[in-house]
C-alpha cells in the first residue's frame, strides 16, 4: 500500500509521490512558533503531528529535509518588548530558548534549520521577494508607504481556503486594513514604520519597515528548500489567510508550484471549550508538566487522535495517557524479563518474526492511511494483549520475546513513547532498591512505610511477579 494523505489544496486523499527524481527526498516547511512568550499545547499538537510525519516518512525510507520558521518580529512581540522595555532579541531569546527545550521534553525531532525572521540573510531574501512582485505588478506601495501584494492579479487566490473573492472581507487583524488599499483583501508584504514599532525597523527600496507576516514563511521557506516544496504544514487557522498568502507570493515570484501537498490539523480544545487564559484553560507545557506528569505523557495525550480530527484535552485524559503508557511499559518490562531466560528456547524465532513483520507491516499501513493513529494503536495494543497471555500462559520462548521487542523498536522510532528509565529521581530509584531488599528479606513493615514514603513524593509502587512498578502520580 502507498502512502495517502489528506491534501488541503484538493480536500481529497492523495497518493504521495516526492518532487525529487530520486522519488526518496521529501522537502517539508512547517510553520513554527511565534516567539512572544512560551509555546501552549495547542502549538505543540501540531509539531507533533508534524513529528509523526516525519518519523513515518524516515521509517519508509524517505530522507525529510525539514524547514520550521522562527516568527521573532511581529506585532506580539514588538508590544512584547515595549511593555518589558528591552531590546527586541532580548524580549524574544528566552521564549526561543523554552521552545527548544520544550521539543526536547515532548521528544520532537530537530528540523534541519530553523531560520529566524530576523536574520539580516532572510530579511534581504525578503526584500527582493517583494521587489520581484512589484516589477510584474503583483504588488504596489500605497499611500501608507506599505507595500501590498494585489490579489486580483492572482486569479488562484483563495483556491486553498475555499472561498470567492467577493467574500472576502476585512480581516481586523491586519495592520493596516484601514487605509485605502486597491483591494479590502490586498495584504501588506512590507510594513511601512509608525511610531508603535519603536526601534524596530529595517531599510527597504520602499523606506524604513518591517516585513509583514506571509513574506516572512515564502522567503524563508524558498531560501533553505528551493521554488518548490513537497509537503507544507500548520493548523487550521493558518489556512487562511497566512497559507493562501504564501501561496500567492511564491508562485508570483516563481512562476511554479510552490507545494505539492498541504497538511493541517484541527484545533486543540481544552474541557471542550476553545483555550483561553479568561477562561482558565490555558496552559503551556510548563503548567502541565508542574501538575506532575511527563513530556512522553503529554506526547502521548495529544498524538493519540487523529490529527484531523478536533483533540479536547482534558486532565482524565492525561490520566488515560498515563495508565496507556504503564501498560506498554509493563509489558515491554515482561518481555524483557523473559528475553532473558536461557531456557525455552524451541526454534520459535522465525515463526514468530515472521508474525511481527506482518504486524510491522499492519501498523505501517494505518500510518500509511493519511496518518491513522487510531489504528495504529489498536494494533499496539491487540499485540500486547495477545503477548500478555502468551506470557501468562508460559508458551512464549525468549526468541520470541527478543522478537517483539525487535518489534517495539520499529514501532517506537514513529511513536517515541518509550520510558525512560533515566527520568527516575535518584532519590526515588533509592528508595524503591531499599524497598525491594526489604521484601527480599521479608521485612514486610519496612516495605510498606518505604511503600508510603513513595507515595507521599508522588510515586505510586504496586508488586508483581516481575518486581515492582513504579508510577508518577498528577501533582508529583
Amino acid at each position: 500500500m502507498s502512502l495517502r494523505l489528506f491534501n488541503t489544496y484538493s480536500r481529497e486523499i492523495e497518493e504521495f509521490r516526492p518532487i525529487a527524481d530520486d522519488g526518496r527526498t521529501v522537502k517539508m516547511y512547517t510553520c513554527g512558533p511565534t516567539v512572544y512568550s512560551y509555546a501552549h499545547i495547542g502549538n505543540f499538537r501540531a509539531y507533533l503531528f508534524e513529528d509523526l510525519l516525519q518519523r513515518h516518512l524516515e521509517a519508509r525510507g524517505y530522507g525529510v529535509e525539514r524547514v520550521m520558521n522562527i516568527t521573532d518580529v511581529d506585532d506580539k512581540t514588538i508590544r512584547g518588548c515595549q511593555a518589558a522595555g528591552v531590546p527586541l532579541g532580548d524580549f524574544t531569546e528566552p521564549f526561543k530558548q523554552g521552545f527548544f527545550e520544550d521539543l526536547g521534553t515532548l521528544r520532537i525531532k530537530r528540523a534541519q534549520a530553523f531560520p529566524e525572521a530576523t536574520d539580516p540573510r532572510q530579511i534581504a531574501a525578503m526584500i527582493e521577494m517583494i521587489r520581484t512582485l512589484v516589477s510584474r505588478g503583483l504588488a504596489y506601495q500605497a499611500d501608507d508607504n506599505s507595500v501590498y501584494f494585489r490579489i486580483k492579479n492572482f486569479p488562484a487566490y483563495g483556491h486553498l481556503a475555499h472561498f470567492n473573492l467577493d467574500e472576502l472581507q476585512s480581516t481586523g487583524r491586519v495592520k493596516n486594513d484601514e487605509y485605502e488599499k486597491e483591494s479590502i483583501g490586498d495584504f501588506a508584504l512590507w510594513k511601512a514604520w509608525d511610531e508603535a514599532d519603536g526601534a524596530v525597523h529595517w531599510e527597504s527600496p520602499w523606506g524604513r519597515g518591517r516585513p509583514g507576516w506571509h513574506i516572512e514563511c515564502s522567503a524563508m521557506a524558498t531560501q533553505l528548500l528551493g521554488d518548490q516544496l513537497d509537503i507544507h504544514c500548520g493548523g487550521v487557522d493558518n489556512i487562511f489567510p497566512h497559507h493562501e498568502a504564501e501561496i500567492a507570493q511564491t508562485e508570483g515570484c516563481t512562476g511554479k508550484q510552490f507545494v505539492r501537498y498541504w497538511l493541517h490539523c484541527a484545533h486543540l480544545m481544552v474541557d471542550g471549550q476553545k483555550m483561553s487564559k479568561s477562561l482558565g484553560n490555558f496552559h503551556t507545557l510548563r503548567d502541565v508538566l508542574a501538575k506532575g506528569y511527563s513530556g512522553r505523557e503529554v506526547r502521548y495525550a495529544l498524538l493519540r487522535v487523529h490529527y484531523r480530527a478536533p483533540l479536547n484535552f482534558t486532565f482524565e485524559g492525561m490520566q488515560e495517557a498515563r495508565q496507556s503508557l504503564t501498560r506498554i511499559d509493563d509489558w515491554i518490562e515482561r518481555l524483557r524479563a523473559r528475553s532473558a531466560d536461557a531456557d525455552g528456547e524451541n526454534g520459535e524465532r522465525s515463526a514468530s518474526s515472521t508474525r511481527e513483520q506482518a504486524d510491522n507491516d499492519q501498523f505501517s499501513r494505518a500510518f500509511d492511511d493519511d496518518l491513522n493513529i487510531s489504528a495504529a494503536l489498536a494494533v499496539v495494543f491487540e499485540n500486547i494483549r495477545e503477548t500478555n497471555r502468551a506470557l501468562d500462559d508460559g508458551i512464549l520462548a525468549p526468541a520470541g520475546a527478543r522478537s517483539w521487542l525487535e518489534w517495539w523498536e520499529k514501532i517506537d522510532s514513529v511513536l517515541a513513547v518509550t520510558s525512560d528509565a533515566a527520568g527516575i529521581p535518584a532519590d526515588i530509584a533509592t528508595l524503591v532498591e531499599a524497598r525491594a531488599q526489604a521484601r527480599l528479606a521479608k521485612e514486610w513493615r519496612k516495605s510498606d512505610e518505604l511503600r508510603d514514603q513513595l507515595a507521599a513524593l508522588g510515586w505510586g509502587v504496586r508488586d508483581s511477579k516481575e518486581g515492582q512498578k513504579l508510577t508518577r502520580r498528577a501533582g508529583a
